[in-house]
């Protein structure tokens, strides 16, 4: 930095207090130049610490999401399964009823034919109360 030059004066102490008190400004200014800059820095590098850090927790939660997803996903398959299996034995009941029926009526025989209860016939409407789902149910 260049210096602004001053005419000599005839030696008295102030031109030499203003020129001190210029330099310890100076080095003031440029210690707390050096600090800001190292805050900005810091402040950079928490910055991307930060960053990192959430890039890693967003892809444990993505593959945590595609882990439901799959588990999800066979779990509805299960379901769908289940849900044929139930339908085809509801037929299936129905069928041996009618022919208890027909036995009975051809027969005379008084034939213990059990009715079918809702639950088979609308298995979506539950008799007990329904549980609220909890978020903890599904961690692994």
């Amino acid at each position: 930095m260049a210096s602004i030059q001053r005419p000599a004066s005839s030696g008295s102490g102030s031109d030499v207090a203003i020129d001190e008190r210029k330099r310890k400004r100076m080095l003031s200014n440029r210690e707390s130049a050096r600090r800001s800059r190292m805050r900005k820095q810091k402040q950079l590098e928490d910055l991307t610490d930060e960053v990192t850090r959430l890039q890693l927790s967003n892809r444990d939660l993505v593959q945590k999401i595609n882990a439901k997803e799959r588990n999800y996903g066979a779990i509805e398959s299960a379901n769908n399964v289940l849900r044929a299996q139930h339908a085809e034995l509801t037929d299936r009941l129905r069928s041996l009823n009618s022919v208890l029926q027909m036995i009975e009526e051809m027969s005379g025989f008084s034939v213990d034919i059990p009715e079918i209860p809702d639950s088979m016939m609308n298995p979506w409407q539950l008799n007990r109360p329904i549980q609220p789902i909890m978020a903890d149910m599904f961690l692994p």
